[in-house]
């Protein structure tokens, strides 16, 4: 294997790829990259049997063939090479990488002992990459990180008909949102729950790309499902998490009984100036009135803070709590200047929502966040 590759292009291949190996593989190999050449295209792999990547890079090939070396490793060397063609080619058990003057010869691995990247599932359908990545990042930071529920730390995808459907919930928030795609068939009625990480660093790495990706649904045995995304030269599988999503569609609530609209930007500075004060279980208190906004928060050694704001407010007055960092999430994934609260009581949960400057809800995303108790 002999080839000619652009600097950046290899080095943004193999980071990609890099990004998704184990950190304590069960096997050396699985630590690796493939590189393989063929009608003068190289493709950069990785698969750890539960996540695969792969990249196609143009390049000028002189000699077709495959070699395996350490991801890490790699990524780091092309990452720090200088602004030149890289010359890169496998010499018996080893491979060199040469860029200007700069000259590396790395250890491989057999290429034979490598498994078998999965083939993409069956194609379901497609939809926008910046719209996707965009909504992915809106509601994966709800997302459990408690592998003892594997289930919570999924996003489950919902495909029925034109709509897609977006849901992860850590138990403490829960965020929703809903957004055209185009499916492969009128009538198709799917679910998948996908590795919120996976899921996001797919998404965040095909939205800049542009145009449209891919979604491949396998339809196999509970334990056997797969999802596919493909966008531009890049394509990646993910195998899909065991158990049943719990049934979160009924906490949102359909009726409120108090609303307020508040600019995020501000709401967001104030929030995490009084928030300086509180311990990380201590939670933010929000009195809200017809005469405006007050954030409190208090800590150890009788440390206190709060701030007046204002806010448009309707209802009758309500003081509730939330865990502040949970509140600032989702001030950061509404993506619009004014945030939308709706409350019917101070002990059950807010939804927030997007809102145009004009205080226009935006339709298709919530973010509902569980209130802290809070002392009489």
């Amino acid at each position: 294997m002999k080839f000619r590759v652009e600097r950046d292009a290899l080095a943004d291949a193999v980071a990609w790829t890099a990004k998704s190996l184990p950190s304590r593989p069960s096997v050396p190999v699985l630590a690796g990259v493939l590189l393989r050449v063929g009608d003068g295209r190289l493709q950069v792999s990785g698969f750890d049997y539960e996540v695969s990547s792969q990249v196609t890079v143009e390049v000028q090939a002189d000699a077709d063939g495959a070699t395996l070396v350490s991801g890490r490793l790699l990524a780091e060397i092309t990452k720090s090479l200088p602004a030149k063609p890289v010359d890169v080619a496998a010499v018996g058990s080893h491979v060199e990488i040469t860029c200007g003057s700069a000259r590396f010869t790395l250890p491989t691995m057999p290429v034979e002992d490598y498994p078998t990247l999965p083939e993409m599932p069956e194609l379901a359908g497609t939809v926008d990459a910046a719209t996707f990545a965009g909504a992915v990042s809106q509601v994966a930071i709800a997302a459990g990180r408690d592998d003892t529920l594997p289930m919570l730390t999924g996003v489950r995808i919902e495909l029925e008909g034109s709509k897609l459907t977006l849901l992860a919930t850590d138990r403490y928030r829960l965020a929703v949102r809903e957004l055209e795609w185009r499916p492969d068939e009128d009538d198709v009625s799917l679910a998948a729950l996908v590795p919120a990480r996976t899921l996001d660093d797919t998404a965040k790495t095909l939205g800049p790309v542009g145009g449209l990706v891919s979604v491949a649904l396998s339809r196999g045995k509970l334990g056997e499902g797969m999802i596919g995304f493909a966008g531009g030269t890049r394509r990646t599988t993910s195998r899909l998490l065991d158990g049943d999503f719990p049934k979160v569609r009924a906490l949102l609530p359909d009726t409120h009984n108090a609303q307020a609209r508040i600019r995020v930007s501000a709401l967001n500075e104030v929030v995490r100036r009084v928030g300086l004060v509180a311990e990380r279980s201590t939670p933010v208190r929000l009195s809200f009135s017809t005469d405006g906004l007050v954030v409190e928060a208090s800590g150890s050694e009788d440390a206190r803070a709060s701030e007046a704001m204002d806010c448009a407010y309707e209802g009758e007055p309500m003081t509730i709590a939330f865990n502040h960092q949970y509140l600032l999430d989702g001030l950061k994934a509404l993506d619009a200047p004014i945030a939308v609260l709706s409350f019917t009581d101070p002990k059950k949960p807010a939804v927030m929502s997007p809102a145009k400057d004009d205080g226009e809800i935006v339709p298709g995303y919530w973010y509902l966040i569980m209130p802290v108790r809070i002392g009489s």
